[in-house]
């Protein structure tokens, strides 16, 4: 394959294992084997990702995980994430077990202590050869401000194959702004998920109409005595957390990770991985492999 077709996926594997342990949680299919350990994130994420590549059709694939909750950033405000509870108890056997389904792929697990999955995404993403064409494969919106004129974006919808593919264009005409702006919307707004507060009393509509017509932060700040008083007041009074949310938003594209383009070339091993399979006691998932024959032997 000339590098020109060559295409780069990137998954974002906690969004896919978290979405596939609770589409089967809720009603209570654990899939739990005779060993004891519960199946039904890794059988989820497993169809999640090949339904991917046989859509997709990329030619490389990586996974990134999260390597705990403590990060740079749990550094910088404690409060960060603060509002999670323990991930339920189901689920944690899982954490490893998928990391040993994707190996059997032959597909590189990355991740570094002290950063997030959206880092190692980012750092690859922005600095892969630049021939390469990365498609990020996740649930997460907030990976939207990496878009750019090779960085695709592809959002998990409900079900297996539904998806919504955003290019920097399609983000454009969605928001108005470039992706990268994202980031000072977020400093702003906040973000109750990441449990981040920004300014406190501006929501999404004011984030977003004050970064059309200042385009970042910097420029609010320079230009507050323009901003209605309301405006202008809550700003002066939440400053540094602010600065400190903008820092928190955004996605470090500089993780010292080791990666390798050749070794995430995907060719699958049959074999191996209907043994993998066989032992950890998946039913069912052979179809989902025979999607993507071009790249089993």
């Amino acid at each position: 394959m000339d590098k020109q077709n060559h295409s780069l996926m990137l998954v974002d594997g906690m969004a896919l294992l978290f979405r596939a342990f609770y589409a089967t949680a809720v009603t209570g299919q654990f899939m739990i084997n005779s060993k004891g350990v519960p199946t039904n994130a890794v059988q989820g994420f497993v169809k999640h990702m090949l339904t991917a590549f046989s859509s997709f059709r990329p030619s490389h694939v990586a996974v990134c995980w999260d390597m705990g909750s403590q990060t740079f950033r749990t550094e910088m405000f404690d409060g960060y994430k603060a509002n999670r509870g323990e991930a339920p108890v189901e689920l944690i056997p899982q954490f490893d077990l998928v990391k040993e389904v994707v190996e059997a792929f032959d597909i590189p697990n990355i991740g570094l202590a002290g950063f997030e999955a959206d880092d190692c995404i980012g750092t690859i993403a922005k600095n892969i050869d630049e021939d390469i064409h990365v498609n990020i494969l996740t649930g997460d919106r907030d990976i939207l401000q990496l878009l750019d004129e090779r960085i695709k974006v592809t959002l998990l919808q409900k079900g297996f194959g539904n998806y919504l593919v955003h290019t920097k264009d399609s983000f454009f005409e969605e928001k108005g702004i470039l992706p990268q702006q994202m980031i000072d919307v977020k400093a702003l707004m906040g973000d109750p998920s990441d449990n981040y507060p920004g300014v406190k009393g501006i929501g999404e509509k004011t984030a977003l109409k004050l970064i059309k017509e200042f385009e970042h932060v910097e420029g609010i700040i320079s230009n507050l005595h323009q901003l209605p008083k309301g405006q202008r007041t809550k700003i002066e009074q939440d400053l540094d957390m602010l600065y400190l949310s903008r820092k928190l938003a955004e996605i470090h594209c500089e993780v010292p990770i080791q990666y390798s383009l050749e070794e995430a070339r995907l060719k699958i091993n049959q074999e191996k991985v209907q043994e993998k399979f066989a032992e950890v006691e998946f039913k069912g998932l052979t179809r989902f492999l025979q999607l993507n024959e071009e790249y089993v032997s």
